[in-house]
């Protein structure tokens, strides 16, 4: 599958999201793009994370430093897509005709998956390790980069999930640990590697924390300004990310 049915859900369900693309290949910065597009600066950048997870490989290539809060450009991945999301634009119309009634267009709405975990990767089942009642299952992300989930045997079933199904791992901010590079991982969980690209901060409560993976995905964390600052970690520094298998929520398309 070139392109994973729930981006193309996606794009059917979220269209302003998706038209972002068009914006930033005619902008060529996320500010202009986000003020074109009718979405604040954060909810831009949210949504071209979202993007970026779900898709096989990166749809928007940051540059640092660029006119109006950075640089950025759709890759060639991102141009694909895009071209998809103008010939989707032209179907809909013809959608729209062929619909019985409007009770039909809601129904297929209820039926797209819709989740408030802000992290959402792609993958697919490399692996299955039964534990009794409940299962493990190691997910290959993009570029290689594996993370294990733990669910139980009757969801895995549920699931229909076999080697070399896709699915999408979804892993609510608050459910991920910063650790500085030499601190110690907890035994059992997953523990990335990655880059701070920038940190968000709140009046009151916790930090919004994105972390870029070297696949090119991003997770977004949430942190205490204190524990940021105990740990040493700030934009463009290098930092892990640990959660456990348990935390990781699996959906699959219908």
């Amino acid at each position: 599958m070139s392109l994973p049915t729930l981006l193309s859900q996606h794009i059917v369900r979220r269209p302003q999201r998706i038209a972002l693309l068009q914006h930033i290949a005619e902008q060529g910065s996320i500010t202009r793009a986000a003020k074109s597009a009718g979405l604040s600066y954060k909810a831009a950048w949210d949504a071209i994370d979202e993007l970026n997870n779900l898709a096989q490989k990166p749809l928007v290539e940051r540059s640092v430093g660029g006119k109006g809060g950075g640089g950025a450009k759709l890759s060639s991945e991102g141009e694909r897509v895009l071209r998809l999301y103008q010939k989707l634009q032209a179907l809909q119309a013809q959608v729209l005709e062929a619909a019985e009634d409007a009770s039909d267009l809601d129904l297929l709405g209820r039926l797209m998956l819709r989740t408030s975990a802000r992290n959402q990767l792609h993958g697919k089942v490399v692996a299955i390790d039964n534990q009794g009642h409940n299962d493990r299952i190691r997910l290959e992300l993009a570029e290689g980069l594996t993370i294990d989930a733990q669910i139980t045997h009757d969801s895995t079933l549920r699931l229909e999930l076999e080697t070399g199904t896709e699915v999408v791992a979804l892993i609510k901010a608050g459910w991920l640990d910063l650790l500085g590079i030499e601190d110690d991982a907890t035994p059992g969980h997953n523990c990335l590697a990655g880059i701070i690209e920038e940190i968000l901060d709140a009046e009151n409560g916790p930090s919004e924390v994105r972390v870029g993976l070297p696949n090119g995905q991003t997770l977004c964390a949430l942190a205490e300004p204190l524990h940021l600052k105990t740990l040493g970690l700030a934009a463009d520094k290098p930092v892990r990310v640990q959660f456990a298998p348990s935390n990781i929520l699996l959906g699959t398309p219908l």
